[in-house]
């Protein structure tokens, strides 16, 4: 039985549909959405904004908010609570990282930039191949 379900979300089509498929389909489960923010790095994009920051916890939640505001909206329309986490981090590693605390994972197929569209869904497929627990991947 299914319980405990992590939902990696970032603000694409494709995340929405995860957290809807688990709240259509396990509405008693204990359902925690994680949003993870690339850390700080030097290869560019969203982390390069983040090495500037004094406060990369308070950035991260600040960046996340519109992605855990957006979860919290879809599951009150569901009558359903929901738990929002928000990590820094290679986003595979922090959803792989977080597996062993519950039951399942429910994931989009591929997130919503072009490049997250080109790679064919890395991290769903990294998350699938290498996950201790039953992932089910939404399209």
């Amino acid at each position: 039985m299914i319980s405990r379900i992590l939902v990696p979300m970032d603000d694409s089509e494709m995340a929405q549909r995860a957290l809807e498929y688990a709240l259509e389909n396990h509405p008693d489960a204990e359902i925690t959405v994680l949003h993870v923010v690339g850390g700080p790095s030097p290869w560019g994009g969203e982390a390069t904004g983040l090495a500037l920051e004094v406060d990369l916890e308070g950035a991260a939640e600040e960046r996340a908010k519109e992605v855990s505001d957006g979860a919290r909206e879809l599951a009150a329309e569901y009558d359903v609570d929901i738990t929002t986490e928000v990590q820094l981090g290679h986003p595979a590693r922090a959803i792989l990282n977080r597996a062993d605390d519950f039951d399942a994972i429910v994931i989009g197929s591929h997130g919503g930039s072009l490049a997250d569209r080109l790679v064919v869904g890395n991290v769903a497929q990294k998350v699938f191949r290498r996950s201790p627990i039953p992932v089910i991947v939404a399209r």
